[in-house]
């Protein structure tokens, strides 16, 4: 794929978690993603996973564990296989009420048309914080 289509497949990835359908995100990994959202134990979806079932997993951790009040993705670089995307989250941490916040970059690397990993760089002690 072009770096253009690689950048519109993000794009649409990131409209699906808007509409809540995981399934279309899902669809767009490799069987052996690997999906990594470094941070602490108290935010319970961070942590490395592997293949649809890790990324499953994440998902339904996060929408168990918070609720949505801005995802906003701002900018999207694309170099060959590889799309680094830049934006700004922001969430009710249900178990505490707290709101936690910070911009972001997403890092997502393409195999064969579809995304092989994707890796998350944000500030993690906010969101800890807000866990606690």
């Amino acid at each position: 794929m072009s770096e253009q289509q690689n950048v519109q497949a993000i794009k649409d990835a990131y409209a699906a978690f808007e509409r809540g359908d995981v399934a279309a995100i899902l669809a767009m990994l490799t069987d052996d993603v690997k999906w990594e959202m470094p941070g602490p134990a108290e935010i319970p979806y961070a942590g490395l996973r592997k293949g649809h079932a890790g990324a499953g997993e994440f998902f339904r951790r996060l929408s168990e564990a918070d609720e949505v009040q801005v995802f906003e993705p701002r900018r999207f670089l694309a170099d060959g296989n590889l799309v680094v995307a830049f934006g700004r989250y922001e969430a009710r941490v249900k178990a505490t009420g707290k709101i936690a916040k910070s911009d972001w970059v997403h890092v997502f690397e393409f195999r064969d048309g579809k995304v092989s990993s994707w890796r998350e760089f944000y500030d993690s002690a906010e969101y800890a914080q807000a866990y606690r």
